[in-house]
């Protein structure tokens, strides 16, 4: 039977949103072309109608990953305009964030499988940090807009780092150590 292309471009971004969120949980390699496309509610051989290769929707899905991280952002952000920083340090260090590996950061879920990916899928990723330091340095206040654009990479590095290091451990109460200590440090060096 044959699916209108309405449908099938419906399948496709189903098939990229599982992905997205199959991959932050178990990674590029953890998942396989059966249980991807049997969660996104369709057969293995109609991946390869939709996508090159497995490493092309890889690429998407990263792109699409990031989007998402940046929507979450821009939502929290416009909950609290007074404190733009503070929202998106409250969200980003949380426990809850920690603990929502599927749809959390994806520079944290697939930081250091992309490092070792293509270059569609590092693009993916560079694509999305670019974004989230233009928005960083858009919301830390004071300061000249080069001085922001010099505190964006810092800031990231500090969330994505702390965040990364109390997913690693068992120890909650380490884990929120490095969340505590990395939010403590963003709002020393931005004053927010």
């Amino acid at each position: 039977m044959r699916v209108s292309r309405e449908q099938a471009e419906k399948n496709r971004q189903g098939v990229i949103d599982t992905a997205s969120h199959l991959f932050r949980e178990k990674g590029f390699d953890g998942v396989g072309l059966v249980e991807l496309m049997e969660s996104a509610g369709l057969t293995k051989g109609g991946f390869y109608k939709q996508f090159e290769s497995k490493e092309d929707l890889a690429a998407l899905a990263s792109r699409r990953s990031m989007e998402m991280a940046m929507e979450r952002w821009i939502r929290v952000i416009a909950r609290r305009p007074d404190a733009p920083l503070d929202a998106m340090i409250d969200l980003y260090l949380s426990p809850g964030h920690r603990a929502d590996k599927g749809d959390g950061c994806p520079l944290v879920a697939l930081g250091s499988d992309a490092a070792r990916q293509g270059a569609d899928v590092k693009e993916s990723f560079e694509f999305g940090v670019k974004k989230h330091l233009e928005l960083l340095g858009d919301v830390i206040l004071g300061g000249s807009a080069e001085v922001r654009a010099e505190l964006a990479p810092a800031v990231l590095s500090l969330l994505v780092g702390a965040l990364t290091l109390s997913r690693m451990v068992n120890d909650d109460r380490l884990a929120l150590t490095f969340l505590s200590a990395a939010a403590a440090q963003v709002r020393s060096i931005t004053k927010a």
